[in-house]
């Protein structure tokens, strides 16, 4: 099962997520559901990056993916990285309603 945890501030800005397991839906290379999950994930951090110019802390190993979005920012790019990032747990919880067996989030 993929794992991911969406981690937000008392004002309810993501602060961090992080993306861990397989989701073993099928088997490697024909795995829809981590096939998804993968590009929704990497596609907001990239998006992210090259929409705002700055950089996210990330750690990604084989089967974990860890981000960590900067604090202080321009009020105007962490708007645009909010809403890239809210775009992705839509986009999340889209395949968590379709692969529910294969997709958890939890929020924090």
């Amino acid at each position: 099962m993929i794992r991911i945890e969406i981690y937000r501030g008392q004002d309810g800005r993501i602060e961090r997520f992080s993306v861990e397991g397989h989701a073993e839906y099928d088997e490697p290379g024909k795995d829809i559901v981590c096939a998804g999950v993968s590009a929704v994930t990497v596609g907001a951090v990239n998006a992210v990056e090259a929409l705002t110019g700055h950089v996210l802390g990330t750690d990604m190993e084989h089967g974990l993916l860890l981000v960590t979005i900067p604090k202080e920012l321009e009020a105007e790019i962490d708007a645009k990285m909010q809403l890239l990032l809210e775009g992705m747990v839509v986009m999340l919880q889209t395949i968590e309603q379709s692969y529910g067996a294969y997709i958890a989030i939890t929020y924090h």
